[in-house]
């Protein structure tokens, strides 16, 4: 009976959010605006692509003065260029328009600027002329040094694989970090997506005066379960339409966008890092879906409901202002501190994981903490809500719930 009482309350919870209209037109608010943003790039893209193409062929046409003595005059030809006769002269045909652009080259060019005097064409193409100067002194001092595998080697063209060990294996390095990182993302998108509504799924009953007639045929738990489950799937449906315009737009348009072609063979999967994330995953939602459930249940309506929820992001964000020190020093005090704390212990201890840095003992002791402690406050939610279901002007007092639990 339990069973179906638990089926019933997750279907109806899951038809009910999905015919809400509000609730499809803040779904489809993102794809909707990641598809316009698509757009725009493609078509920007595409234009910028076109006015290249057109000025392939067209050569800038400038004067310059060479007092290093590094430039190869049959190369600057070749760029565009005339040797000025005069410097003064020059400068004055680019003020009237004589000229497109001037050169000044330094006696020493490392210690000294050189000089550059162009018609003003608008601020994103007037880079065209430090542009030309530079590779003209680059091409004329490659061409000095004569050898090809000299000049790569000059420009730092040349590849260093890098091979790393640890505990006498090879480590994964940066690729070995994506995949058990990826539940760190999966615990953001869950929290932004669901917390809110998590913390206003059981004020909704109560502010319409039906939690008495719910409770009467349904246990507190089975109705707490069934809104986390329901939830949980509606943020699949919602992660699915997020994701959509994203895959449409990698499979489809990844030239027009420059995005770079990910070769997944290269990531490197490690099983024991990527279990002790989901378990990180799955305690650190426990904990934090209890807790706002907790909330919810104390609270008389959504407005004041929400105040809980803004405490509850900044929890989830305040370990990202310690990263670089997660990253480099993992074994710092406040590093730790963040780490066994319950409400910052899922974000650090899945970074930490993520990074190679968590050992097996830290894991486990985080673990334990989050499903000990997420048990116990789901166990208090549901205390709470069976009790404050019927307190409909003001909070419900922790001292009243326990006194009458005891009773």
């Amino acid at each position: 009976m339990a069973r179906h009482n638990l089926g019933t309350v997750v279907s109806f919870e899951v038809t009910r959010t999905l015919k809400k209209k509000q609730f499809w037109l803040t779904t489809l608010l993102v794809p909707v605006v990641i598809g316009i943003v698509i757009a725009l790039i493609v078509l920007s893209n595409t234009s910028t692509e076109s006015k290249v193409d057109s000025q392939k062929d067209a050569t800038l046409r400038f004067t310059y003065s060479d007092a290093s003595g590094y430039i190869d005059p049959a190369i600057a030809t070749a760029f565009g260029g005339t040797l000025a006769a005069d410097p003064d002269q020059a400068i004055a045909d680019v003020k009237s328009g004589a000229s497109a652009a001037y050169f000044s080259y330094p006696a020493e060019p490392t210690k000294e600027a050189t000089t550059v005097y162009g018609a003003d064409v608008g601020i994103f193409d007037n880079g065209k002329y430090s542009s030309v100067a530079t590779q003209l002194m680059v091409a004329s001092a490659q061409a000095k040094i004569g050898d090809q595998t000299l000049t790569g080697l000059a420009r730092g063209s040349f590849q260093v694989d890098a091979i790393t060990y640890k505990d006498g294996a090879v480590s994964g390095g940066i690729l070995g970090a994506v995949a058990p990182l990826l539940f760190l993302l999966i615990f953001y998108v869950v929290i932004v997506m669901l917390g809110n509504q998590m913390l206003t799924s059981t004020l909704e009953e109560k502010e319409n005066r039906v939690t008495e007639m719910i409770l009467t045929t349904l246990n507190p738990t089975t109705l707490i379960m069934g809104k986390i489950i329901s939830l949980f799937i509606i943020g699949i449906v919602q992660m699915l339409v997020f994701i959509l315009p994203v895959l449409v737009g990698y499979l489809f348009f990844r030239t027009s966008l420059s995005l770079p072609d990910v070769d997944l063979s290269q990531l490197i999967v490690n099983p024991g890092q990527m279990v002790v994330g989901a378990l990180l995953l799955i305690g650190g939602f426990t904990l934090f879906m209890g807790t706002l459930v907790a909330a919810g249940a104390i609270m008389p309506t959504a407005k004041e409901a929400s105040q809980v929820f803004g405490i509850v992001m900044a929890l989830v964000f305040v370990p990202l202002y310690a990263v670089s020190l997660v990253v480099s020093d993992p074994h710092a005090l406040i590093v730790q501190l963040f780490t066994f704390f319950p409400y910052s212990a899922p974000v650090t201890a899945m970074l930490r994981n993520g990074l190679g840095s968590l050992s097996p003992l830290e894991s486990g002791i985080v673990i334990a903490e989050l499903f000990l402690l997420g048990g116990i406050v789901l166990r208090l939610a549901v205390q709470l809500f069976r009790y404050g279901s019927v307190e409909y002007t003001k909070r419900v007092s922790l001292r009243t719930v326990f006194a009458r639990s005891r009773r």
